[in-house]
């Protein structure tokens, strides 16, 4: 194990790499995990738990996932070539990342045509403002969240969370946005990475501003509620679940442990809006780069639209990969219409 440990401190200088050495793990690895945790960059010290450690185990490798993909059209040579022209002409790439990559790691997204949570369900996110009146609405917010938490923090990066990590490597990647809150790019090895909604992965006071892991909320929800246990095969997006009334009945929301506060998820729910200091950091790296690719979003929230028309205006080249229409369709270069998976880690740099 010790030799182990000594080969994986090489290894951390190739952040694509760090998945591929830490798939031998299992959960009874608890010392190794101390040790991992250690070298591992700060921004992925928070997926080494005894929890979220099943990210790295052979098992969950393994697990079949749920098609939350939509029909797409197969790639052509001539896709390959366009897309390959346009990432090597960029010495400095602005990539913007949307719910279409993740779907090919299992988690679903909103508006997919025939397989997204809208088309397959009436339930709606939760709104920005409901959560905050409603201390019931927040009962059935952490109690849904609660149950469907494990699996949702065990979800892996697919070959284009991998892709960019390796593009970010090879100097390629000047910054990447993610729309997504799975954290999946982290995980991959990215690190010049900007969650514009935030994450699932950390918690907030909304009265004092403490900050807390998503892991530590649990454990505080299950000591609260040692008795209360709950299943759900469905997930959402954001790591929600569908709860009945009778479920959620008797189910304690722990408070702030620092000022008894109200606690919620470190994301932009819908009804909110994102940071200006995290808008002007993304359009200031936006402005250091020399062309824009997006992948796997419809654009459809004005957050991740707005980033594109910025690009039009500073006239850099701006290219999308994803399924379907998009928001922006009339401002791109040109867009290939086909799974991200399917291309992305076919492009060669140079």
């Amino acid at each position: 194990m010790m030799n182990f440990a000594i080969q994986c401190i090489h290894t951390f200088t190739f952040p694509h790499q760090i998945l591929s050495y830490c798939r031998p793990l299992t959960l009874n690895n608890r010392n190794y995990l101390k040790g991992l945790y250690v070298l591992l960059p700060k921004q992925l010290r928070h997926y080494c738990t005894s929890e979220s450690v099943q990210t790295f185990t052979v098992s969950s490798w393994q697990k079949s996932t749920p098609c939350f993909v939509p029909s797409h059209r197969t790639v052509t040579d001539s896709d390959i070539k366009l897309l390959e022209t346009f990432v090597a002409r960029s010495e400095r790439l602005f990539v913007l990342t949307g719910a279409g990559i993740s779907t090919e790691s299992g988690i679903p997204d909103y508006r997919s045509e025939g397989v997204g949570l809208y088309a397959k369900s009436k339930n709606r996110p939760v709104q920005y403002q409901d959560f905050l009146k409603s201390a019931a609405l927040r009962q059935r917010y952490w109690a849904r969240n609660s149950v469907g938490w494990p699996r949702f923090s065990s979800f892996e990066p697919n070959d284009t969370h991998k892709t960019f990590s390796r593009w970010e490597y090879f100097k390629k990647i000047h910054w990447l946005v993610t729309q997504n809150v799975d954290a999946l790019h982290y995980k991959a090895g990215s690190q010049k990475v900007t969650e514009l909604h935030g994450s699932a992965h950390r918690v907030v006071c909304l009265d004092c501003k403490f900050q807390m892991k998503r892991t530590e909320l649990q454990e505080m929800i299950q000591e609260q509620n040692p008795n209360w246990q709950q299943r759900s095969e469905e997930i959402a997006p954001d790591g929600d679940v569908q709860l009945s009334e009778e479920q959620i009945q008797g189910f304690k929301v722990p408070c702030c442990p620092n000022c008894g506060g109200v606690l919620k998820p470190e994301i932009v729910f819908f009804g909110d809006n994102v940071a200006r200091d995290v808008v002007d950091f993304v359009y200031s790296k936006l402005h250091e780069c020399d062309a824009m690719l997006i992948a796997g979003s419809s654009l459809q929230v004005f957050s991740g639209y707005r980033i594109a028309h910025a690009a039009k205006e500073i006239k850099i080249p701006l290219a999308i990969v994803n399924i379907g229409p998009t928001r922006a369709d009339k401002i791109v270069d040109f867009r290939i219409d086909t799974k991200c998976g399917d291309i992305l880690p076919r492009i060669k740099l140079s």
